[in-house]
C-alpha cells in the first residue's frame, strides 16, 4: 500500500493481514479517489473502520483539511499511528479507538462531514447497518459525499435515510458505493 497522490505521493504504508482484513488495493483507491477528487481539498473527513488509515492518509495527502480516524483494533491503530508518524502528519487528524457503531450512537456531533469513508470488515455483513446509522446521525454536509465498500454476499440499498447512491463501482466481489445527499 502507497500513497497514491499529493504531499505524500509514493510514500509506503505499513499494512497488516487479518482474517477480516481487506486492504483497499491501489487501483480501486486511485479509482475512488479520480471519482471524489473536487470533494477532497479542505474537506472534513470521518474515516470509518480506518483500519491503518490509508483513505484517510490518502486524503490528508491531497489537502483535506482534517481526518477522524475510527477503529476498535488495536493494531490498526498501532500501525495508523506508525503510518502518521512515517509521513510527518503534525496536525489535521485525530483518532478514536472505539467501536465505530457505539462511535455513532454515543457522539453528538457539532459538526458535519464532507467525505465519509466506511470500510466495514468483510467478515461481519455489516454495511447495510453502518449506512443506516450513518444516514440517522445526519452527518453528511449537503455537499458532501459518502463512500463506502461492500462484497457481493452483503445487502445494501440504493438509498437510505436522505441519501441517495451516485454511483457504485465493482472490482471482482468488492463494491464500491458512493451516497450524496437527495435532492429536493
Amino acid at each position: 500500500m502507497r500513497i497514491i497522490s499529493g504531499k505524500y505521493r509514493g510514500s509506503k504504508l505499513v499494512s497488516f493481514k487479518d482474517n477480516h482484513i481487506r486492504p483497499t488495493t491501489d487501483r480501486v483507491k486511485e479509482s475512488l479517489f479520480n471519482t471524489i477528487a473536487a470533494y477532497v481539498p479542505e474537506a472534513e473527513v470521518l474515516d470509518l473502520f480506518s483500519g491503518t488509515g490509508s483513505l484517510g492518509l490518502e486524503a490528508l495527502s491531497r489537502g483535506a483539511s482534517s481526518v477522524i480516524f475510527v477503529d476498535k483494533n488495536k493494531l490498526s491503530i498501532k500501525i495508523l499511528k506508525k503510518n502518521i508518524e512515517t509521513l510527518k502528519v503534525e496536525n489535521g487528524y485525530s483518532i478514536s479507538q472505539i467501536d465505530v457503531m457505539s462511535y455513532l450512537s454515543k457522539n453528538n456531533f457539532e459538526k458535519k462531514f464532507d467525505v465519509i469513508f466506511i470500510d466495514p470488515p468483510f467478515t461481519e455483513k455489516m454495511a447495510d447497518k453502518v449506512m443506516a446509522a450513518v444516514a440517522t446521525a445526519n452527518l453528511l454536509n449537503d455537499e458532501g459525499i459518502i463512500c463506502i465498500e461492500s462484497s457481493d454476499w452483503e445487502k445494501i440499498k440504493d438509498s437510505y435515510e436522505g441519501l441517495e447512491l451516485y454511483k457504485r463501482k465493482s472490482y471482482g466481489d468488492k463494491h464500491l458505493s458512493m451516497y450524496i445527499k437527495k435532492q429536493v
